[in-house]
């Protein structure tokens, strides 16, 4: 294993591009679902303006960024644990490995998110989207951080 110091380095590649990937999921299932692509986001912010923001559907700094930020940062926390426990025997390329291993991250995030986590604190998106959405999320997290991992793996390969 690789030390929490890379592997916090390198969480913020893997944790941003499963940000992004799972943000994008979001905003298609808001705009699918319910015709809001924004109202996914702004239930994140739910941690600070409670559950109002869940019912909030349009851009605001207040909701829109605070939940992205939000968001963000989670993703960045789960991907130094992809990062600690996978990253050192990555290759590059985004193979059947990769994807389990991210997929398998991304399961525990949804176990701690909803099974773990007192209610007040879950991601708040699952108020605004189905339970197929849900699956979505995660799903495009699993892919962002194995995406993430290829980037990071393609570029300690050109240094080497």
């Amino acid at each position: 294993m690789g030390t929490w110091r890379r592997a916090s380095r390198d969480a913020l590649i893997s944790g941003s591009a499963a940000s992004i990937a799972s943000t994008s999921a979001l905003l298609v299932c808001g705009a699918l679902e319910g015709g809001r692509p924004l109202a996914p986001i702004n239930a994140i912010s739910h941690w600070y303006w409670g559950e109002r923001a869940a019912r909030r559907s349009g851009p605001s700094f207040r909701h829109t960024v605070m939940g992205y930020v939000t968001h963000h940062a989670a993703a960045i926390f789960w991907a130094v644990f992809y990062e600690k426990l996978f990253g050192p025997r990555r290759r590059p390329g985004v193979d059947a490995r990769a994807l389990a291993d991210a997929a398998m991250i991304s399961a525990l995030a949804c176990f701690v998110d909803y099974r773990l986590t007192p209610r007040r604190l879950t991601p708040g998106y699952e108020k605004r989207v189905s339970r197929t959405s849900l699956f979505a999320v995660y799903a495009a997290f699993a892919v962002g951080l194995a995406l993430g991992g290829h980037v990071i793996a393609s570029r300690s390969k050109e240094h080497s």
